[in-house]
């Protein structure tokens, strides 16, 4: 299934898709391009809604828990535990004070936010496919279960009958809302339930519904096919047919009273012009791809309990090397390159790539660019080093070294591995090394300025603090080096590291496209 998209939320220009690995990518809904991914569910998420204040995303998953997340942050603020099936509709109340989420267990659950607790539970006959509150009212809800919709009030009472529904959606004012079933769209007032206007559609199945935010639009999807009808008229008239996913439509949203978001299935975010014919290549719709990017290198910084990995779109992460969770995400504009590094330095998320024949500094977290120094010819490898002074890149057959401060170079030397070369850097020792080579060759560049020593012939990829334990990356493998023995072995199916790091704790190491292992070898390297 890949990155398949389940369901979109919008606020304020920015989109929140939740996708099937478990991540839920947050788009700038303008441009198209990522912001940020927020990593944490152990299953697909299904569902997710940003709070009406805009402070906060929660979000449903097959992992069965509902978590709450800190928009500014990035980082997870509670998870609700409770559900025991898949958590397929999330809502937050209009006085974000609670969350209703509903599951395959065949329970709504209503949550407080502040305390975390669930305070009701509304047993039904079948999966809760979705749930809802009133955009305006906070003690009311509505839910679908076996095409029935029905409503709520938060001490679990129904209000009012049943009534057919595969789909349902609010206005934005809450004073309407649209229903979809076996072809008929029924709009109507959500508390009275008189109808205001009802049309056929050509099509007995259809995956979501939604309102312009003016109320004056109405966009359903059937198949692969999103409709836009206008109802301000007595009799609605359909104005859009937009065709071009290549398989169903999962979600809709409008982000304006003229702009339509659809995710498909096919793995893509379309973005859509009302006015615009999707025939005309110069109306065809913006379009953004989730394939997940793969990761290109990765750090582990113990001291401050996390490890920092960066991808092929540019987006630089810090994880809580604990708990697995992405803590804070931050997009730089390194997308396609394949050489960087990314630390954490003196309180600073630093990053440096290569990229039009420039070495670039960037401080990620203020999205600026802070010192470039020209590449130079034959580039194959950097990384800074741990205290921050430098940067050092293998280029030739040569390990040069750049002040990050000042862009100058503070030293050089010459290795044999002119081409698929490789660096390692600890502090001020820097290891040269090559694909097919056992051993490689290192360097203590000291203080900036002063020359490089070299180092004992030693791998490519250092040994352990104690001096006594050996890190063979190609082989995927630990030895002791006294006797020989190998004392660990990852399984050959996870190929070769695109990036490793470790300490007297800890080995990280990412592959290729999106894997990230930790490992605590604590018990075995003493």
């Amino acid at each position: 299934m890949g990155s398949c998209v389940y369901e979109l939320s919008y606020w304020n220009d920015t989109i929140a898709a939740g996708v099937y690995k478990g991540d839920i990518i947050i788009l700038n809904a303008i441009t198209g391009s990522k912001t940020a991914i927020l990593s944490g569910h152990a299953g697909p998420v299904k569902s997710v809604t940003y709070s009406p204040d805009g402070i906060s995303l929660v979000s449903g998953s097959k992992d069965n828990t509902v978590k709450l997340w800190d928009v500014q942050t990035g980082g997870v603020v509670k998870t609700f535990y409770g559900h025991t099936g898949y958590v397929l509709s999330v809502s937050v109340s209009a006085d974000c004070t609670k969350i209703a989420s509903g599951s395959e267990d065949h329970t709504i659950r209503l949550w407080d936010i502040q305390t975390g607790e669930c305070h009701c539970i509304i047993n039904q006959e079948d999966k809760v496919k979705h749930v809802s509150f009133f955009p305006t009212d906070p003690q009311h809800l509505l839910s679908i279960c076996e095409d029935k919709v029905r409503q709520w009030d938060i001490d679990g009472h129904q209000i009012g009958h049943a009534y057919d529904g595969s789909h349902v959606a609010f206005s934005s004012d809450g004073t309407q809302s649209v229903s979809y079933y076996r072809g008929a769209v029924k709009v109507q007032n959500p508390s009275s339930e008189v109808i205001v206007t009802e049309f056929q559609i050509d099509d007995d199945f259809s995956h979501r519904c939604c309102f312009s935010p003016d109320s004056r639009h109405i966009a359903v999807a059937c198949d692969n096919t999103a409709y836009v009808w206008d109802i301000t008229s007595s009799t609605p008239k359909l104005i859009e047919t937009f065709v071009g996913h290549t398989q169903d439509i999962t979600s809709l949203v409008f982000s304006s009273p003229s702009s339509l978001i659809s995710t498909s299935y096919d793995r893509l975010i379309k973005f859509w012009e009302i006015g615009f014919s999707s025939k005309d290549p110069l109306g065809a719709p913006k379009s953004t791809s989730l394939t997940s990017a793969e990761i290109r290198s990765i750090t582990l910084q113990a001291k401050d309990g996390i490890i920092i990995t960066s991808d092929s779109d540019g987006l630089v992460r810090t994880w809580d090397i604990f708990t697995g969770l992405c803590k804070a995400s931050f997009q730089t504009p390194a997308k396609g390159f394949d050489r960087r590094d990314a630390q954490l330095i003196n309180g600073k998320l630093i990053f440096c790539w290569c990229g039009d024949e420039k070495i670039n500094i960037w401080d990620a977290e203020k999205g600026e660019l802070l010192l470039t120094i020209d590449e130079p010819d034959g580039f194959y490898d950097l990384n800074m080093s741990g205290d921050g002074s430098r940067v050092f890149c293998l280029a030739s057959g040569v390990i040069h070294a750049w002040s990050i401060q000042t862009g100058e170079r503070v030293g050089m030397v010459e290795t044999k591995y002119n081409e698929c070369g490789s660096l390692d850097v600890d502090s001020s020792r820097v290891w040269a090394g090559a694909y097919a080579d056992s051993y490689g060759k290192g360097w203590d560049f000291g203080t900036p300025g002063s020359s490089p020593v070299q180092l004992p012939n030693t791998p490519p990829y250092r040994l352990h603090p104690n001096g006594v334990m050996l890190w063979e990356i190609y082989l995927l493998r630990i030895k002791d080096t006294r006797t020989g023995k190998v004392v660990f072995q990852l399984p050959k199916r996870y190929g070769k590291p695109c990036d490793v790091g470790w300490n007297d704790q800890y080995l990280v190491a990412c592959f290729s496209p999106t894997d990230v292992l930790i490992i605590d070898f604590g018990h075995i390297l003493k």
